[in-house]
């Protein structure tokens, strides 16, 4: 639609006359340099666009371009993976499309019989492919885009398909969607120009035929794309804005227990495609506000590369939701690693995420003994193997010793966890005001 147009729609429509002012020029000549701008939809609950592409500008071939990528932060959320699109099995979506075009009716008012047949197939051929491209379609446009992910989500796709095999999926649904629709069109034009009613039915039966095989020779495309849904659809859902507190340490170590001692309700077990083991989530609710705590897979003595998906998801959301950490340390020797290498460890993620609000609980106290052995001021790590790190909270969930006060730090920590959120949001928005 040209301008000229635009200014005559806007008249019928009646709306006030609109007077640009000097001050927003800029936006004027912007309707110019652009080729198409769309607005940005949220049918999937995550703000997505279509191309916005400027004079001199590029994008990569079938992939969407955030219109503000070098202005303002993406609107990232997790939960998308609760709204993904339902997929219907290939089966189901081949036999309701034929049930559908078989149904399909010729032209009225043909009177030849072959104009009439060939009109007939022509048509049932052409509502054959559309039944088998609509559904394709969708999921193409409603799948989202890696990009418009959270980073936690991202991590997970990564962690559950390996790196590129989500994108991969869909390209191989797209793949098929274009050959159905290439068949179908070549096949509806070859019926259309039959010129004997045998013909015509002859070249309908075949591309009734084609377009089967086409589909189920891809069906896998589709059934992939299923087994991806159900994974992701039952992935546990995290709030960003909720604050939460992430029980961290080695493996056996007592964060499951204290999960349990923590949590107001009963903690729910979260499953993840990539482990069979259960996660647990709970939730504390202080001053009618609700918070969110969970422990996180146990890590080992080895470098990020040689670490499994549970170490992995472990990081992922220490890296890329905003939680409060409570380190949890077992010096008894119990959990099946040494105390040597947890303080190790615990050196490691300290600094790497040193950001994170912090606080350290040695567990199963009751089972250490005083011991009061010499040893020099500046070995700190003879020092940990004996108390653990400095301000370490001793708690026993066995004879309930320190769980009060640990209580109460988790409460403070959350509180700080919360102000902190506020803030940020309050910052990003006014960031983006700022760039409006």
């Amino acid at each position: 639609m040209n301008c000229s147009k635009t200014f005559s729609f806007l008249q019928q429509c009646r709306f006030p006359p609109f007077k640009p002012s000097p001050n927003y020029s800029h936006l004027h000549r912007g309707l110019h340099e652009s080729v198409r701008v769309t607005i940005p939809r949220c049918s999937r609950g995550i703000w997505s666009s279509e191309v916005v592409r400027k004079s001199g500008g590029s994008a990569r071939d079938g992939e969407d371009v955030s219109p503000m990528d070098n202005t303002t932060k993406n609107n990232e959320t997790v939960g998308a993976f609760q709204k993904l699109p339902m997929v219907m099995p290939a089966v189901d979506i081949l036999s309701s499309a034929l049930r559908k075009a078989k149904k399909v009716s010729p032209t009225k008012g043909i009177a030849n019989i072959a104009k009439r047949e060939r009109n007939r197939g022509a048509k049932q051929l052409d509502a054959l492919m559309k039944e088998l491209v609509v559904p394709l379609r969708g999921y193409m446009e409603n799948f989202p885009k890696r990009w418009t992910l959270h980073p936690y989500e991202r991590s997970l796709i990564e962690l559950t398909f390996g790196e590129g095999n989500y994108e991969e999926a869909l390209k191989k649904v797209d793949s098929l969607r274009k050959k159905i629709t290439r068949v179908g069109k070549e096949h509806a034009s070859l019926c259309a120009q039959s010129s004997l009613k045998r013909e015509a039915e002859e070249r309908l039966n075949e591309g009734m035929k084609k377009l089967e095989e086409v589909f189920q020779e891809d069906r896998n495309a589709i059934e992939d794309l299923l087994h991806i849904t159900k994974a992701l659809r039952a992935m546990p859902v995290v709030d960003p804005e909720t604050p939460t507190l992430s029980l961290v340490g080695a493996p056996n170590v007592g964060k499951s227990s204290l999960v349990r001692i923590l949590s107001s309700g009963k903690p729910e077990v979260c499953n993840y495609p990539f482990t069979t083991r259960g996660i647990l989530m709970g939730h504390i609710t202080l001053n009618y506000e609700r918070f969110q705590v969970t422990d996180t897979p146990g890590l080992l003595r080895r470098h990020d590369d040689d670490r499994n998906n549970l170490e992995k998801l472990t990081l992922a959301v220490l890296t890329h939701l905003p939680t409060a950490v409570l380190y949890v340390h077992d010096l008894t020797g119990e959990c099946g690693m040494s105390p040597s290498d947890q303080f190790i460890i615990y050196k490691e993620i300290k600094e790497r995420f040193k950001d994170h609000f912090w606080v350290d609980v040695v567990s199963k106290c009751d089972l250490l003994q005083n011991s009061r052995g010499t040893y020099a001021d500046n070995d700190e790590l003879e020092r940990y193997k004996r108390f653990g790190p400095d301000e370490a909270l001793h708690v026993s969930v066995k004879n309930q010793v320190g769980i009060d006060e640990l209580k109460v730090r988790v409460q403070e920590l959350l509180q700080l966890q919360m102000e902190r959120i506020k803030s940020q949001k309050c910052n990003e928005e006014n960031h983006l005001t700022a760039s409006i």
